[in-house]
């Protein structure tokens, strides 16, 4: 009976923790664009945060025209870009950010794919099997994910509409998710 006991407070546990993870982060709506009422500002921008608040949280969401993109505050740098993986559409506004070869990258949180901040390229471990003792080098695949444009005005941060005549391979989950609400934020 007491085995019954423990099996159904275990079961309970895990059910409390699935529903945790699948509403996810709530700090990731702190912004005025994240909630569908984007402000315009100078010359056409989208007005994102403000630079304290995102500089003290180190990265939010925000939604662009229905678009959701990440902010990361890092180094004393700002980097926008898709917020989900360009991969398999990872919730890149949860995976941590490393120095991979002297460039600064967001790893994403389900596979690991690793994207620099600064250009949105995806970045890999490999090796030339023609090299007598083939060592791992950092390589690129190109830019993958796409970047935005911020500006900083009087201590609003402000980020440019995407130019979506150019394609990036993040474009596919970023319209798929566009439409999926708090799913799309990983909540």
């Amino acid at each position: 009976m007491l085995d019954l006991i423990i099996l159904s407070i275990h079961f309970f546990i895990c059910f409390l923790i699935s529903i945790a993870i699948w509403r996810g982060a709530k700090d990731a709506d702190l912004h005025s664009s994240s909630r569908g009422t984007a402000e315009t500002g100078p010359d056409g921008l989208i007005f994102i945060g403000k630079e304290e608040d995102i500089k003290k949280s180190g990265r939010i969401t925000a939604k662009i025209n229905g678009r959701e993109i990440v902010v990361f505050y890092h180094e004393g740098k700002f980097h926008a870009l898709d917020s989900r993986c360009y991969h398999e559409g990872g919730p890149l506004c949860q995976g941590e950010i490393e120095d991979i070869d002297g460039q600064t990258c967001i790893v994403c949180p389900w596979h690991k794919f690793k994207i620099t901040l600064e250009t949105g390229e995806g970045l890999y471990e490999g090796i030339n099997p023609l090299d007598p003792s083939p060592t791992p080098q950092w390589q690129s695949k190109g830019v993958k994910q796409r970047i935005h444009k911020l500006t900083i005005d009087n201590g609003s941060v402000y980020v440019c509409p995407p130019d979506l005549s150019v394609s990036f391979d993040s474009d596919y989950f970023a319209e798929k998710y566009k439409t999926g609400g708090e799913l799309a934020m990983g909540k």
